[in-house]
């Protein structure tokens, strides 16, 4: 029986994109499953039955408490003995990359869903590079989730080809075409919209993610303030919780919290209901692992807006299901959003070739089966 540990820095990591994964290899193996994060009572329930939970104190942040999650999970994983770690996010691979390789565990896969680094400057920015050099060095192997991102990286030195790849065509855990479901788009779309009181004819624009500046909300609230002057009668709806508000352009922001325009939703765990109420989609990120929401929004036929960065610009194809910008760059999302509202047949042809792109290349049913095979072929000859 082959053991595994999925680790990362809090739970939110795993219910966003490793529930899927843990329930299909709890269905179709018998392997013993443990995931380990920063202590959370509420996650064990969500968990798939015999699913073991192992908290380890971890926060997000440079902190000396690392050293004690690094020999704590040295101790855990000499006693439990796994066959495979997998890691993801910033803390969780630094300190399961040095505890796995000290305790001697065969496999050590990096799951590179998203690069801190490039998101920093200056001396910040070589001592993550730094640190994403170690947590590749001390992997047996690395997969990004998009291959814009396995290119950035192979380029950067991180990692060689004959230790890294992408899993069928990206991303961490597809979409579940049973939630993001095209037949009830109209009826969500109407649902959502009244709940909200948005006329049913006038245009939405829509962000999903954590609001803070490296997700690209400010050029979004300013390129939004000049489309409403030609187009006062659209409305831009964020769904996802405000972080590190200090951090955001203060006047923007306290524009966009008073503007009836701009519905904050907050956190929701319907967000295809939501994106249902979109007539178009927006991602103006600086750094994404691969983008997840891209594809969400594309299954449920809803065009998109996202920025040229590696990750994104793998969910969709350009000029096809939607229009890519240049990064922290206002004026041009501006005339993209202004050339989504202004062309009502393109934008329904760019939705239609979205829900098509989206379910051919993402469906979470056969990307599971992929990552079934590749563990297999890593715990058989660890490459």
């Amino acid at each position: 029986m082959k053991k595994i540990c999925f680790v990362t820095t809090v739970s939110s990591t795993i219910c966003a994109f490793l529930l899927p994964t843990l329930q299909y290899l709890k269905e179709n193996t018998d392997w013993e499953l443990t995931v380990m994060c920063d202590d959370d009572p509420k996650l064990q329930p969500l968990l798939p039955e015999g699913v073991q939970y192992i908290p380890v104190s971890m926060k997000r942040g440079i902190s000396f408490a690392g050293i004690g999650a690094i020999l704590k999970m040295r101790r855990i994983f000499k006693k439990e003995k796994f066959d495979l770690v997998q890691f993801s996010t910033p803390n969780a691979s630094l300190y399961a990359s040095v505890a796995a390789k000290m305790a001697g565990i065969p496999v050590r896969l990096y799951c590179q869903w998203g690069i801190a680094y490039v998101g920093f400057a200056g001396m910040k920015r070589k001592l993550f590079k730094e640190i994403e050099k170690l947590v590749c060095s001390l992997s047996t192997w690395v997969e990004p989730d998009s291959f814009g991102n396995l290119e950035f990286c192979r380029s950067q030195g991180l990692y060689k080809k004959e230790k890294s790849s992408v899993i069928w065509n990206g991303s961490a855990s597809g979409v579940c075409l049973e939630k993001f479901d095209i037949s009830q788009k109209e009826l969500w779309r109407q649902e959502i919209r009244k709940k909200l009181s948005i006329p049913d004819d006038e245009f939405v624009f829509g962000f999903v993610g954590r609001v803070n500046p490296d997700k690209g909300v400010n050029e979004l609230f300013s390129a939004f303030q000049r489309l409403l002057q030609s187009h006062p009668d659209s409305h831009l709806i964020i769904v996802g919780p405000v972080e590190r508000k200090e951090t955001l352009n203060q006047s923007l922001y306290q524009w966009a919290q008073e503007n009836s325009r701009v519905v904050f939703c907050g956190f929701t765990s319907q967000v295809e209901r939501y994106i249902s109420a979109m007539d178009s989609y927006i991602l103006p990120s600086y750094r994404e692992g691969f983008g997840s929401s891209v594809i969400e929004a594309e299954a449920m036929g809803v065009p998109v807006i996202i920025t040229d960065i590696p990750g994104p610009t793998d969910a969709m194809e350009a000029n096809k299901t939607g229009l890519v910008v240049p990064k922290a760059d206002a004026d041009a999302l501006y005339e993209a959003m202004h050339q989504m509202i202004g062309q009502p047949e393109l934008r329904k042809k760019f939705g239609k070739e979205a829900q098509l792109f989206a379910t051919a290349r993402f469906d979470q049913k056969q990307l599971m089966a992929h990552i079934l095979e590749d563990r297999k072929r890593l715990m058989n000859d660890g490459r």
